[in-house]
This record gives structure tokens, C-alpha cells and sequence, in this order.
């Protein structure tokens, strides 16, 4: 019995790991899938957040690729940042053992509906790329976002990829290069993250690298299925998600 169930939750969490990657591949939010079924099989809170970052990880650095080889990454820009990105995760990851994240979940929800909103009141905004070169002015935003989006991974997360992908609309880029770019930042901070989480033995190996494994399938398709139909398509599924992290916070808020 204990082999059915086993080969049944592995199964499970397979299923899960893929549509997870899928999703997080193009806008970010997967962890809305991947956590709560790494939970439902008895893992620790803090395990299953551990077992999570190994398998995200690993659908991060293939999405990266994809969109690294399809030239929808701005390679030049993401060497400046992916440093910041780091040092910024290990900040959060260290706050957090000094600050209950809690506090911050209000202010989160507040961003997730102003950054919806004005997605959606934009309505041609990310179907064309628009950035032209770094400026001063972008220049510094670029590092203060990164390294804020980075300590947020590492303190809270969830929704992280969505973030990065909203900044970089703002500097100009269209929705397939932001979600390039907010990939790389992302694996960055992900990795940091499980760093820390393999140093305090929080992983547990044995669904991480199945579940990882499924992630790499999800993250491959999705960011393939991303470039192939474009921005239009990208938009509609950051939108969705966005809506997606704004129920979850606000029922984490009220009723949990």
C-alpha cells in the first residue's frame, strides 16, 4: 500500500510540477501550484518551501535558456543585474529570520491591484518593445527595483516573476522580453534562496528532483508556446495570474 501511495503522490506532484512551470515560465505565480501539492503530501512548511526552490530552480535556469537562445534576453543588461538580484534575495532571506513576513503581505496586495489595473487600462502597452537604450534614469530604477524584487523573493516570494515582469515593461521592453529578462533575475534570487535552504537541510530530494525534472518539460513548452504566440498571448496570462495572486492574498489576509 505504502508503494501505491507513493507512486501516486509522485505522480501527483509530476502533474503539478509541470503546469506549474508552465505558468511560471512565461509570468511567474507558479508556486500557486507547485507549493500547496508539495504541502498536501505532509511535508513541513519550511521543507516544502525548501523541496519548491529546488524544483523552481531548475524550471527557471530551462526557461532562461529557451529565451536566452531565442534572443529575447537582454544580455547585457541581465549581467549588470543578476548580481544585484542575488544579493538582494540573501538580504530577504536574512530579514526574515529577524522579521515575521506577515507584515508585508497587506502591502503586496495593494501593488498586485494597482500593477493589474494599470495593465489592463493600458491596452497596447508590452505589444511592441519601446526601449531604446538605458538611460540614467533607467539606469537607477533598474537597480533599485532589482534589488528590492530580489530581498522581496527572498523574504516572502510569491508572485516574484510577476514583478520583475512589470518592471521591465516599464523600462520599455515588450511582454516576451520582459518575461526573458524577469527569468533570469528570477533564477538569480531562486538560487539564492535554495542555497540557504540546502544549508539548513530543508530540501527534501526525493520529490524535489522528480517535481524538478517535470518543471524542466513545463518551463521548456511554456517559454516556447510564449515566443511563438507573442506578446498578446503573454499579456493575457500575466493578467490572469496577477488576478490569480490578488484572491490568494486576499483570502490568506481574511480567512487564513
Amino acid at each position: 500500500m505504502f508503494e501505491d501511495i507513493h507512486i501516486g503522490m509522485m505522480f501527483f506532484l509530476i502533474i503539478a510540477g509541470f503546469i506549474a512551470a508552465f505558468i511560471d515560465s512565461v509570468v511567474g505565480g507558479g508556486g500557486l501550484i507547485s507549493l500547496p501539492a508539495l504541502l498536501f503530501t505532509g511535508l513541513p512548511p519550511q521543507v516544502a518551501l525548501g523541496t519548491n526552490k529546488l524544483a523552481s530552480t531548475m524550471g527557471s535556469l530551462t526557461s532562461s535558456i529557451s529565451f536566452l537562445r531565442h534572443g529575447k534576453i537582454n544580455k547585457a543588461l541581465m549581467l549588470r543585474l543578476l548580481p544585484l538580484s542575488i544579493i538582494g534575495s540573501a538580504l530577504g532571506v536574512y530579514i526574515v529570520q529577524k522579521i515575521p513576513s506577515e507584515k508585508l503581505k497587506p502591502l503586496i496586495l495593494v501593488i498586485l491591484i494597482i500593477v493589474t489595473i494599470y495593465t489592463l487600462i493600458k491596452k497596447e502597452w508590452g505589444l511592441t518593445s519601446t526601449f531604446n537604450g538605458m538611460t540614467v534614469k533607467k539606469a537607477i530604477f533598474a537597480v533599485a527595483i532589482t534589488v528590492i524584487i530580489g530581498f522581496y523573493d527572498g523574504f516572502l516570494g510569491g508572485g516574484t516573476g510577476s514583478f520583475f515582469l512589470f518592471a521591465f515593461l516599464l523600462m520599455g521592453f515588450d511582454f516576451v522580453e520582459s518575461a526573458g529578462n524577469a527569468k533570469i533575475l528570477n533564477f538569480g534570487s531562486n538560487l539564492t534562496a535554495l542555497a540557504v535552504f540546502l544549508f539548513y537541510d530543508s530540501v527534501y530530494f526525493q520529490y524535489g528532483i522528480p517535481m524538478g525534472i517535470a518543471m524542466v518539460l513545463g518551463a521548456y513548452i511554456g517559454s516556447k508556446v510564449a515566443i511563438k504566440k507573442g506578446s498578446s498571448y503573454v499579456k493575457l496570462l500575466f493578467v490572469v495570474i496577477s488576478i490569480i495572486l490578488i484572491g490568494k492574498n486576499i483570502y490568506d489576509h481574511f480567512f487564513s
